[in-house]
């Protein structure tokens, strides 16, 4: 009996030391389980926020990109537009009558007076107009200039472009400018 009795004992010692370990692996066990479950919890938080994040990026460059396009189409309209303006106007002043061209030479003259005191114009060969008509000291005809005048100093080394062509392509530049400044930036 004293061997039936030194084994129970040793069997309850060993017992409660199994139920020991046991109960201390139950406990790591759910510590790990905690951590691996607000490790995941975590993770899960920082992809879901980094998921929103880049879907939230990507909406707004498709917007700003739609916007862009947007500008685009509308600025290229208007492009058109100003260059059907242009070809429009240019004929237009093209084709005026003597008298209205007589009548805008003449300020283009006065305009220039300031900076050439006695210019010598140079006209289209299809303008009828004399150095009196214009006001300046001589007048001379190209066949390269079809609406508007040139003026010269005496010496040629100072001229002005009067061409209908050539004002209208200054506000032309001008008008393409801003559009070019508002497409991009």
């Amino acid at each position: 009996m004293a061997l039936d009795k030194v084994t129970a004992e040793i069997m309850a010692i060993s017992d409660e030391a199994v139920a020991k370990i046991q109960a201390e692996t139950a406990a790591e066990i759910a510590r790990i389980q905690s951590e691996t479950e607000t490790k995941i919890a975590e993770l899960k938080e920082s992809e879901d926020k980094r998921l929103a994040d880049t879907i939230d990026r990507m909406d707004r460059q498709e917007v700003s990109s739609a916007e862009l396009e947007s500008k685009k189409i509308v600025l290229a309209k208007k492009k058109e537009v100003l260059s059907e303006v242009f070809d429009e106007t240019l004929a237009e002043l093209e084709g005026a009558s003597a008298e209205q061209k007589l009548k805008h030479y003449k300020n283009m003259v006065n305009a220039a007076k300031t900076i050439i005191p006695e210019p010598k114009a140079i006209i289209s060969e299809n303008d009828k107009f004399t150095a009196k008509d214009l006001g300046v000291k001589k007048v001379e005809k190209d066949s390269r200039i079809k609406a508007g005048l040139i003026l010269q100093s005496e010496d040629g080394q100072i001229e002005i472009d009067m061409q209908y062509s050539a004002l209208l392509r200054t506000v032309w530049d001008r008008g393409i400018k801003n559009v070019s400044d508002i497409l991009f930036g």
